[in-house]
């Protein structure tokens, strides 16, 4: 998979699905902070690094990988699995070169000045994740992360979905199997 900026998506994306976005990413920020003020700071800002924009982000990629496949007349359904399969390792990814940015933070900013501090910790979250990343694209990382298939196994689909055959509704479905019995 070749990692690309796509600026046509800016186009497609709704006004209401960054709303949904800004909704989702304050809710679980007002949550954390709810967490943060009756458990303390430490506890509560675990859940400021999930990822709030990631569940409704995935929904919508879900969605516009769907309906792009639907008008070449194929069922989109695998395309769109795949997608949010991608998006959610880059999530899994970043996640944990945001762990090396807090754990750096966490040891340097009580020595050291602030600017510094973070300037250093963004490069080392920055290198960490190109470095997971490369290292799972070069298969260095195959059994680490071997439960996140980015390709579904053809044999596992049903013959509907299989590459080659065109989209057919849930009802043309039935009937053709219907009528073979």
């Amino acid at each position: 998979m070749v990692v690309y900026l796509n600026t046509s998506a800016l186009r497609e994306t709704k006004w209401y699905q960054y709303a949904i976005r800004f909704v989702l990413g304050g809710l679980v920020t007002a949550i954390a902070g709810l967490i943060a003020k009756k458990y303390g700071p430490s506890f509560g800002g675990l859940f400021l690094a999930f990822p709030a924009i990631f569940p409704a982000s995935a929904t919508l990629i879900e969605k516009h990988e769907r309906e792009r496949k639907q008008k070449q007349g194929k069922s989109g359904v695998l395309r769109a699995r795949n997608a949010v399969a991608a998006d959610a390792l880059g999530a899994a990814i970043g996640s944990v070169g945001l762990i090396c940015f807090g754990f750096y933070a966490w040891k340097m900013l009580p020595q050291h000045g602030v600017w510094s501090t973070l300037l250093c910790a963004t490069v080392i979250w920055l290198a960490a994740s190109v470095l997971i990343w490369y290292l799972r694209k070069r298969h260095v990382l195959r059994h680490a992360l071997k439960t996140i298939p980015l390709i579904s196994h053809r044999a596992s689909r049903p013959p509907e979905l299989r590459p080659g055959t065109s989209y057919k509704s849930p009802k043309a479905i039935v009937e053709k199997r219907n009528y073979r019995a």
